[in-house]
């Protein structure tokens, strides 16, 4: 059976001619709606499942009002059925006379199926050839000199295969000259047209109108359809029609799908813009001509000798394209195919394809050279960084030159990179999992929140603003275009990337205008893994949560699932990961253990604010205490500090919490005056002040912890806070400013008391003044990156990592054992190194995954 004429959209038969899965087809055969079902679809079958039990309502009397209301008709013309095919067929029967053995002219080239609903009807098929010469345009004169008195004509309006629409006025004054010929007018496809010429108003007596939802709604295997006739005629098609040929589920989406204006906008502007750049490209292949359409497909005309439409529409399926082809019977010779017209990244796809089949020279295109495979997750902390760290290691190891990528984070970790741009920590460490130089291309936008309604915006390693969330969301398609630039630069450099998504593809307030999940994975061509936490519990009903509220076209993104932290037997799981796949038709990629003790620096604050991060050395001898602002930034500094066994270090939040530790942090801040004026309100800046005047806790700030122990912090230019200025704990002589330059540098820093090198960052807006203050830490250029009181047992400083040197966290904790009367170790006993981890972590995923089949999803 040739499956590339007749009926398009048979993916059955297309799947087994080719040797592909059915999903693997991009369908041109079939012109359905590019954009694919609106997104209240699922909601509207789901809700209505449970009404399946019941028979359907006979009359479709929901769906029939929803008609009536969207087209200004009564509700006793219209007729609804399983399909505008099952309608044809009725109206052909309806239009018949008992012992009538009428003609059916039918203008062709033309829908098929008029002809076969008119033979199933008992009608005498009267085809009247379209000429090639006149574009197939319909000849008005030719059409009147065939009617006969009792004939049944059939147009389609558009015309399928051609895209062509005829004047409706002349039909309309057609119709009232020959008042005992019958019309049947197939709109199936005239609500892709802005201004298609209906004639469902003031429909005559002798003409049916038939429109279909399959088409436009994107709904094929929905069946559903409805004529609009003169009332006693509606009611004799409606005759011919079985009860309950329209089920409840199409009855549901019916009448929803009326309703839907934003969709018929979107959909007519979507085709309209993707036809006229289909046929631009088209018209560039050599020995390919296309007729002018104003619907959703386009015929094509092969100009060589040298191959036909049907040895084309072989090589196209070959690679996994199907074409529409014609029969002999179709009025179209061996030159003609039909193509639906879909979106551009898949015209583009068809027309290299088509290029290559006749054997054109290739159109010149940019091309990415990576390979790209995006880890999303079911919510927040669901381990979408760590995954991304280790299958950038696990890429690596395997000789694959490979980058990761975020295009947006929110977060107030962020690092510095060589050339002074500033860029999340989470891709930092993913960076160096590839042992790559941090690059601010592999996070060009990053969040800082500076309130809950605001943040500072970082495009492509420099601010630039504090934004609300409606400028930003105004803003957002300058940045995601800066985001799709760094894509491709990463991308022509490297052989894969490895993209990390944001919270959850499924938050549907934020899906309108999301940059950072699916749109993203559209934009760079790559399937999706979701991950979720089973250490949170309801991970299996958040996969099928998530695959419910993501619109069709981001479910064809997704490629599986990752469940992440599991502690147990995974042969204990399997029954639920089956459940998975049955129920959203995508595998469960793998089981990744719970890994204690990984040591990596965090994305996000989460871990840190519920007390995860606390730890005890199995030797504690010193006590940290790190204060947890509301605003925290960069809380990773203190990440050293919990591979130290003689360390115990507390996170506190409250003036009881604090007690006597032998050494408290402040750390930095994104709001330094609003954290102050916190610090005063919970008690804890009376509690640090009283440690201070006791002299036995050392008291460190770190950026804008430094900022607060100062006597005074000023912000003239609003540009953290309105607060304007507040005063300081006093316990350092020093004031500082915010100016609207930001600070973003490297430091290699000398610690004055011992010489000691430490390197680290500095990203502040302050301006401090230090005099007379004592130099604590100086830049090789003379600045002064921190300094202490005159005891040194107060000290603060603008490096961030500055716990990260071996050497001088070693000093630092000795020196606080000395003051608890202990011996001081000296040498070094843990060095701060990821790198160990990095492979540890890409050892345990690599067992945990299904890497062939990851490396199969990504093409390599």
């Amino acid at each position: 059976m040739d499956v590339t004429n007749g009926h398009g959209g048979n993916l059955r038969a297309l799947a087994a001619r080719s040797g592909r899965d059915p999903d693997a087809i991009l369908d041109y055969s079939a012109s359905i709606n590019p954009l694919g079902p609106p997104e209240w679809l699922r909601a509207v079958i789901s809700r209505s499942m449970d009404r399946v039990v019941h028979y359907p309502d006979p009359d479709s009397t929901e769906l029939v009002q929803a008609i009536a209301d969207r087209y200004g008709v009564a509700p006793q013309q219209i007729v609804a059925g399983n399909g505008s095919s099952e309608i044809l067929v009725a109206a052909a029967r309806g239009f018949r006379e008992p012992g009538h053995r009428g003609r059916a002219v039918i203008p062709a080239p033309t829908y098929l199926e008029y002809a076969s609903a008119a033979r199933m009807a008992g009608w005498e098929i009267r085809p009247v050839a379209l000429q090639e010469d006149e574009g197939f345009a319909l000849n008005w004169c030719v059409l009147e000199s065939e009617l006969r008195p009792g004939d049944l004509v059939l147009l389609g309006q558009p015309n399928n295969p051609t895209g062509l629409v005829f004047d409706s006025e002349r039909l309309r004054r057609l119709a009232a000259a020959y008042s005992s010929t019958h019309f049947i007018v197939d709109e199936a496809f005239a609500d892709f047209l802005e201004d298609c010429p209906s004639l469902m108003r003031d429909v005559p007596d002798n003409v049916v109108v038939v429109r279909s939802f399959t088409k436009f709604f994107a709904v094929p295997g929905l069946r559903l359809g409805f004529a609009v006739a003169s009332p006693d005629r509606a009611a004799r098609i409606r005759g011919q029609i079985p009860s309950w040929s329209v089920n409840t589920l199409a009855q549901a989406v019916g009448a929803a799908a009326l309703t839907d204006e934003e969709y018929a906008r979107r959909t007519i502007a979507c085709v309209a813009r993707e036809r006229e750049q289909l046929v631009g490209q088209l018209r560039s292949v050599a020995g390919l001509s296309v007729y002018p359409s104003r619907a959703n497909y386009l015929l094509v005309r092969i100009d060589r000798a040298d191959i036909t439409a049907h040895a084309l529409a072989d090589r196209l399926l070959a690679g996994g394209i199907a074409i529409r082809t014609f029969g002999p019977s179709e009025h179209l010779d061996e030159r003609f195919f039909r193509i639906a017209v879909r979106t551009a990244e898949e015209n583009e796809r068809l027309v290299e394809a088509l290029a290559a089949a006749v054997g054109a020279a290739p159109r010149p295109k940019a091309r990415r050279a990576a390979r790209a495979l995006m880890i999303q997750g079911t919510s927040s902390n669901a381990g979408k960084s760590v995954l991304v760290a280790a299958l950038c290691r696990i890429l690596l190891q395997d000789g694959v030159r490979v980058a990761p990528f975020k295009s947006q984070n929110m977060s107030l970790n962020s690092f510095v990179t060589c050339d002074g741009g500033e860029m999340g920590r989470a891709q930092v460490v993913q960076a160096q999992a590839c042992r790559l130089e941090p690059d601010v291309r592999m996070n060009p936008i990053l969040l800082k929140p500076c309130s809950d309604t605001g943040s500072q915006v970082v495009l492509r390693g420099k601010p630039v603003g504090n934004m609300g969330v409606g400028d930003y969301i105004r803003f957002k398609p300058e940045a995601f275009a800066t985001a799709k630039a760094c894509f491709d630069s990463l991308a022509s450099e490297f052989d894969a990337i490895v993209l990390e998504g944001a919270g959850s593809p499924g938050e549907v307030n934020l899906k309108s205008h999301d940059i950072v999940n699916m749109r993203m994975a559209e934009y760079a061509g790559s399937p999706v893994l979701v991950v979720g936490d089973i250490d949170r519990g309801g991970v299996f009903a958040s996969f099928v949560g998530t695959m419910e509220v993501l619109a069709p076209w981001e479910r064809r993104l997704v490629a599986g699932w990752i469940v992440n932290r599991f502690r147990g037997d995974v042969t204990l799981l399997e029954p639920a990961l089956e459940y998975t796949r049955e129920h959203t038709g995508r595998p469960v990629f793998g089981v990744v253990p719970y890994v204690a003790s990984l040591n990596l620096p965090q994305e996000d604050s989460v871990e840190f604010k519920c007390g995860g991060l606390d730890c005890r050395g199995s030797e504690a001898a010193v006590e940290i205490a790190v204060v947890d602002l509301p605003h925290i930034s960069n809380f990773t500094d203190f990440d050293a500090l919990r591979i130290e066994s003689d360390v115990c270090l507390r996170i506190v939040r409250s003036a009881d919490e604090l007690g006597r530790p032998n050494a408290v942090i402040l750390p930095g801040s994104k709001n330094t005056l609003a954290d102050l004026d916190y610090l005063r309100r919970s008690g804890l800046a009376e509690r640090i002040e009283a440690l201070a005047r006791e002299g036995r806790t050392e008291i460190v700030g770190i950026c804008g912890g430094f900022q607060v122990l100062g006597r005074t912090v000023g912000d003239p230019l609003s540009i953290e806070s309105s607060n304007g200025a507040a005063g300081g704990l006093g316990l350092l002589p020093v004031g500082t400013v915010m100016a609207a330059e930001k600070t973003l540098v490297r430091v290699s820093a000398c610690h004055q008391p011992t010489g000691l090198q430490v390197t680290g960052y500095e990203i502040h807006h302050g301006r401090t003044d230090e005099n007379g203050a004592v130099p604590l830490f100086t830049r090789s250029d003379g600045c002064v990156v921190g300094v202490a009181d005159a005891g040194g047992r107060i000290w603060g400083t603008y490096l961030h990592g500055v716990f990260d040197a071996d050497r001088f966290r070693r000093w630092f904790i000795d020196r606080l054992r000395v003051r608890r009367g202990l011996e001081p170790i000296t040498e070094v006993s843990c060095r701060y190194d990821i790198e160990p981890v990095l492979d540890r972590l890409a050892e345990v995923v690599r067992r945990s995954l299904r890497m062939d089949e990851v490396y199969r999803l990504m093409g390599m």
